[in-house]
């Protein structure tokens, strides 16, 4: 005799509670479509058998009228079930990737903001999903990290996303979903075959169904597979990755140089990835990886989206994109902290008159104990600052009744570096003692 529909849902639900932190939050994305509303019914019954605090949100789009027929569906079902809801309305910008795209982006900056770091959110996702975005993937010409599709399990700005059910075929839920005798919202836009996942779905998934029946499960299967060579070599890169590491975003590009051009692209994907970062282009990483063996004068620089790539002395620096510096310049008397456009900075600077701080112009020149008067260019340069980062420091100025002002100190913080004019005495701060500086 056949299981009943619901009891391989709820052992996958039952294993995932397993793996959930305890005495945290699972949280249910809940779009009011059959799936979702099937997961947020069965996860109930499971959270409450292991006393899970269970929690929904409901992203509304606002891109269909059917919208508000979708919220209140989430309204009812979770009144009945006893579960919290948080409604998030989103704006979807459309910026170039997409309806589709653009409204995964407003879903996720959704999540991001109602759902805490710690908590546990689950997807409806489904076999039938995995396969779709597995053949996606495969006509944009991914690599072995997009072919994987969707993972089980990820950890996402703090949250550990969740997908129960993605190894279960959409059927089962149907079947389970009639068992239950469940109602549900159909989304109007499922239909529309101008979006490249409808299109799989009902016109092109039905006729390789045709031919191989299990033709969804073998897609599903090989991301799966993918999903492990990838892991794999993940594992291998992060372990040749720290023989690279010249600091916290600096690779040694001489000995990246050396590896064969796969190898490389692998190395600079994951370390993006350890970074933050997204992963650049194949036409910009290519021209990036070209540009390895730059002479030690050189300053490349290889920009995509919100990253950014430099080689600058025989070294890789990866970086995400900052906002320009805003115009500033204050007074300040010399006692710790000093607030700076980057933050407080637990410095001070001995001084009987105010002094006047500012990012550095160019031009500035120190009178150094022993050393006699040096450019602060050249200063910089022999601390081996990257030349990006140089109008990053801040400058002091002590101005005198009918004198020109005079530059007495300069600082990096990233680093606590300072340079100090003779006499003059720079001491940074922490919780259990003072550092003091000398230039």
């Amino acid at each position: 005799m056949a299981p009943p529909p619901l009891d391989p849902l709820l052992t996958r639900l039952h294993s995932a509670l397993v793996e959930s932190p305890p005495g945290r939050s699972v949280w249910v994305a809940l779009s009011g479509g059959l799936d979702s509303t099937l997961l947020l019914t069965l996860a109930a019954a499971a959270c409450k058998e292991t006393q899970t605090p269970l929690k929904a949100i409901h992203v509304h789009h606002g891109l269909q009228t059917a919208a508000e027929t979708f919220e209140e569906h989430c309204h009812a079902l979770c009144m009945s079930l006893n579960v919290p809801l948080t409604v998030a309305r989103v704006s979807v910008q459309l910026t170039g990737q997409g309806v589709e795209g653009a409204a995964r982006e407003a879903r996720y900056a959704a999540f991001a903001e109602h759902v805490p770091a710690g908590d546990v959110l689950w997807l409806a996702q489904h076999q039938n999903d995995q396969a779709e975005t597995f053949l996606l993937a495969a006509l944009r010409g991914s690599g072995i990290r997009g072919l994987a599709a969707m993972p089980y399990a990820r950890q996402w700005n703090g949250v550990k996303i969740v997908r129960p059910w993605r190894d279960a075929p959409k059927q089962s839920l149907e079947r389970a979903a009639r068992a239950l005798a469940l109602n549900w919202c159909e989304d109007p836009s499922n239909v529309e075959t101008h979006f490249d996942r409808n299109f799989l779905r009902h016109r092109v998934v039905p006729m390789l169904g045709e031919r191989w029946p299990h033709g969804q499960a073998a897609f599903a299967a090989a991301a799966s597979q993918a999903g492990e060579a990838d892991a794999l070599l993940s594992e291998y890169a992060l372990e040749e990755l720290a023989t690279l590491r010249l600091g916290i975003e600096q690779l040694d590009a001489v000995a990246l140089k050396q590896r064969s051009a796969p190898r490389q692209r692998l190395l600079i994907r994951i370390f993006c990835q350890q970074l933050g970062v997204p992963t650049p282009p194949r036409k910009r990483l290519e021209s990036l990886l070209s540009q390895l063996d730059a002479g030690v004068d050189a300053q490349v620089r290889v920009a995509w989206g919100a990253a950014e790539a430099r080689v600058w002395q025989q070294r890789l620096y990866l970086l995400a994109n900052r906002d320009p510096l805003p115009a500033w310049q204050i007074q300040w008397d010399g006692r710790a902290p000093l607030k700076t456009p980057l933050g407080e900075m637990s410095l001070s600077v001995e001084s009987k008159a105010p002094l006047i701080a500012t990012w550095r112009q160019g031009g500035e020149v120190l009178d150094l104990p022993t050393r006699g008067r040096r450019d602060l260019k050249r200063l910089l340069q022999e601390a081996n600052i990257p030349p990006w980062e140089r109008e990053r420091v801040i400058v002091f100025w002590r101005e005198s009744a009918g004198c020109t002002p005079r530059c007495i100190a300069a600082v990096y913080s990233p680093s606590r570096l300072c340079w100090q004019a003779a006499g003059e005495k720079v001491a940074w701060h922490d919780a259990h003692n003072v550092n003091e500086s000398w230039g």
